[in-house]
């Protein structure tokens, strides 16, 4: 019984033998000494309902403060008369706090599953004489300048870094990540726009000449066709060979090439310093170049034990050789 209620063997043994002295009134509570509590149960309780209610518009205001709480408490009837004091305890001892929110996002997508199902099963199980490419944008990547380098961290105290910076623009990274064998083609320009996409998806046409191709991206606009067909028209000068894939809304976890930008942001962008957006494109298309060294990370290794949900953190990449101006470095 202790063990099923989570408390000492020993208070489980003092009830028991209240109990058996004194039947049902052994288990009502005895008189206690100290101070009565100045607020019942029942007000407590409706002190934290006041601050868990919707905040109704008033004078512009759209949030609610403990001084609004107590107030609201008293004019309702709940207490004659509350200090601030006492409703910051009330709503820390319910561990109630109105203040904060939890972001959520639902997919109104009726066959969410049915779509999730169709791209997991290509990274779990790669048709045969195909591919799998990952492709979507990093947008608003920042040549931000440091005006002070970083102070390196000590025995006790965190790295310090100078919040004021430069900005020199921004750029673009297309990317396309090949799921089974970590390879990423990339391009860095000034742009995102359907012509810049259909240019890098010409080139990843030409990096993958046969096979079929299985294009998992979301539900951007650029990636539909529009109205001068561009996907339609892509697959027929390439023989029909790719296969195009999306995401559910709100779904684009589900893309693999996420992972791959998740590693580009930690490892090279959040502590670098650019003077320019080309040293910004250099370093972004060096990174890859160094990820493109590094030996393949298969899925296999991560669904050999009961087809774990698999994820990019390991693998190889390779530049694009295109040079177009505004495209590439």
């Amino acid at each position: 019984m202790a063990k099923a209620l989570g408390v000492h063997s020993r208070r489980v043994e003092r009830w028991r033998s209240r109990f058996s002295k004194s039947g049902l009134a052994g288990l009502e509570d005895r008189h206690r000494s100290g101070r009565k509590a100045k607020f019942s149960a029942v007000a407590r309780c409706e002190i934290i309902a006041v601050a868990c209610d919707p905040v109704i518009t008033d004078k512009g205001k759209t949030s609610r403060t403990i001084e609004n709480v107590m107030l609201q408490a008293i004019e309702r009837g709940v207490v004659e008369e509350i200090s601030w004091t006492s409703v910051q305890r009330i709503l820390a001892e319910g561990e109630v706090r109105p203040h904060k929110v939890e972001g959520w996002l639902h997919s109104t997508n009726p066959f969410f599953r049915e779509r999730v199902k169709e791209i997991v099963e290509l990274y779990l199980h790669l048709p045969a004489d195909s591919v799998v490419l990952c492709v979507d944008e990093k947008p608003g990547m920042q040549a931000l300048e440091r005006r002070y380098p970083d102070r390196p961290a000590k025995p006790g105290k965190l790295r310090r870094r100078e919040y004021e910076y430069k900005r020199h623009d921004t750029q673009t990274l297309l990317c396309a990540f090949e799921v089974h064998k970590g390879r990423v083609l990339a391009q860095c320009g000034d742009t995102r726009k359907a012509t810049d996409l259909v240019r890098f998806m010409e080139e990843v046409a030409v990096q993958y000449p046969t096979g079929t191709v299985h294009l998992v991206w979301d539900n951007l606009s650029i990636h539909f066709d529009g109205k001068d067909d561009r996907w339609t028209l892509f697959n027929e000068r390439h023989g029909g060979r790719f296969v195009f894939h999306y995401t559910p809304k709100h779904a684009s976890w589900v893309n693999q090439v996420e992972c791959f930008f998740s590693i580009l942001e930690r490892q090279s962008l959040r502590d670098a310093s650019f003077k320019s957006k080309e040293q910004l494109r250099d370093q972004v298309l060096t990174f890859i170049e160094f990820w493109n060294r590094k030996p393949s990370s298969t899925l296999s290794a991560r669904t050999s034990n009961g087809g774990t949900f698999p994820t990019a953190t390991a693998g190889q990449a390779t530049r694009s050789t295109s040079r177009r101006a505004g495209s590439l470095r």
